[in-house]
């Protein structure tokens, strides 16, 4: 097998060694040594974006999408989104965006060059935490699953405190859909107890139904929790907690 080739590295704030690699016309990000995302299995990461946005409004919708990855669910989010609407893609790796402007950008059309594109470098649990961090739909990729850690931080946004920010940033009705690598009904329990109407949909790696089955959560927003804040209704401070 041809060896692969080391295009770049980096490291996540908690230590994680990235290593932005390919192999003929395949990219790779791996997460110290292991498999993260390969661009020849973006099947779900674009089922995220199609399931999640579904019903965004057709005027001035604005949307988040946690992980920027290699640009496959921006690129449908912005297929789906009005020519008024906005995207907020929050990228904790600064060399992540690089890789996106540079050999990575003609997969997806190098959706990074789009004007509705606003592009938060940093860990999304604080993008969650801006006082206008309003969304219809927030799309999240941070990680294999709700119990599977490539990178340790990642976990607090699967907790209560992290889908607690995510219900106080999305609108009354707004959708919010994570992706895993498997099913999860301990997880699923967890969204309803955060106030969300959870349905969980399997979905293949690959397009044209192959590859192996993944899972988006699909979580509606219900009204705002108790001693929460939703829409325009924001406390003075926050810090949400959650991971990229």
């Amino acid at each position: 097998m041809k060896p692969l080739a080391r295009l770049g590295d980096a490291r996540a704030p908690d230590g994680t060694q990235l290593t932005f690699t390919k192999r003929d016309d395949e990219f790779m990000i791996l997460a110290s040594g292991m498999p993260l995302m390969t661009s020849r299995m973006h099947g779900s990461e674009q089922a995220l974006a199609t399931l999640g946005c579904r019903e965004i409004p057709a005027h001035g919708a604005r949307v988040l999408v946690g992980g920027l990855g290699m640009g496959f669910t921006l690129r449908v989010a912005l297929d789906l989104l009005p020519p008024d609407g906005v995207v907020v893609v929050a990228e904790l790796v600064p060399a992540v965006v690089e890789w996106n402007r540079g050999p990575l950008g003609p997969l997806a059309g190098h959706p990074l060059n789009d004007p509705r594109v606003r592009l938060d470098v940093r860990d999304v649990r604080e993008t969650l935490a801006a006082r206008d961090a309003t969304f219809d739909a927030i799309l999240l990729d941070v990680d294999n699953s709700p119990d599977a850690f490539t990178v340790r931080s990642n976990q607090s946004i699967y907790r209560e405190a992290g889908l607690a920010a995510i219900h106080a940033a999305l609108r009354p009705g707004g959708m919010l859909a994570m992706w895993s690598d498997s099913e999860d009904k301990w997880f699923e329990t967890r969204l309803r107890r955060a106030g969300f109407v959870v349905t969980a949909e399997r979905v293949r790696g690959r397009l044209a139904g192959k590859g192996p089955h993944h899972t988006i959560f699909l979580a509606r927003a219900t009204a705002a929790l108790s001693g929460g804040r939703q829409g325009g209704d924001r406390a003075s401070s926050r810090r949400a907690t959650g991971g990229q």
